[in-house]
């Protein structure tokens, strides 16, 4: 599993990209995110490698809200700190998606979406407004979520 540099930002996994230099940004950004807030190395693999995590995000999307994601996944990313279960998918048209689980009570538990800059929103996620974010890394990223309401 490769950690993701964030000082050298690296477009490895993700070349199938039509955005894949926004998306590795994107990606380099949520490392220094996780590096910074908790000391954690993030770490993805290939989605092909890693079915449940993308099973896991679908699951989620399809009965919170119904929505089926259309592009490919590239990579996911995977792990727990501070009593939060995360699980990434990067898929190939830019989007990142993330749950954010709270194991031990019913603490934060969201989803969130995240597009890369030069992306459309895509259409099953058009209901959502989309707040933007600059970043060194990625430039723009709009971002948007919502609360998980059941049990996974």
């Amino acid at each position: 599993m490769p950690t993701v540099d964030f000082h050298e930002v690296s477009v490895e996994g993700l070349q199938s990209s039509p955005v894949a230099q926004a998306l590795a940004g994107m990606r380099a950004n949520e490392a220094r995110y996780f590096h910074n807030k908790y000391d954690h190395d993030f770490t993805v693999v290939p989605a092909a490698e890693s079915l449940d995590a993308v099973a896991y995000v679908s699951r989620i999307l399809r009965e919170e809200r119904g929505i089926e994601i259309g592009a490919e996944p590239l990579q996911t990313s995977q792990f727990q700190v501070a009593g939060i279960k995360f699980t990434y998918v990067f898929y190939a048209d830019g989007l990142a998606i993330n749950v954010m689980y709270t194991v031990d009570d019913a603490g934060k538990r969201a989803v969130g979406f995240k597009l890369s800059d030069g992306m459309d929103i895509p259409a099953e996620l058009s209901a959502f407004k989309f707040a933007r974010q600059r970043s060194k890394l990625a430039g723009t990223i709009r971002g948007s979520f919502f609360v998980i309401k059941g049990e996974y």
